[in-house]
């Protein structure tokens, strides 16, 4: 049972676990926007300031995933 937990712990480090992580992370992005929208049509201030401070978690951990992208050595043409 360890094996397989540690198999899944290098693949949330590994490349293709790092890309996934992106891209569930900006598919969060989705929910976020709807959120900002529907605050801005209701005039409600608390509910679109949650909705910028999620927009920064999620803009911060993005830049976090592609930092430890460049970490791995990706030569990506995207991250340079």
């Amino acid at each position: 049972m360890s094996g397989k937990l540690e198999k899944a712990k290098g693949f949330k480090k590994s490349k293709p676990g790092l890309y996934l992580s992106i891209g569930t992370t900006l598919f969060g992005a989705v929910s976020v926007i709807k959120q900002g929208k529907k605050a801005r049509y209701d005039n409600d201030t608390l509910q679109l300031v949650d909705a910028v401070v999620s927009a920064a978690a999620i803009a911060t951990g993005v830049a976090l995933l592609f930092r430890e992208l460049k970490r791995l050595g990706d030569d990506d043409v995207l991250l340079g």
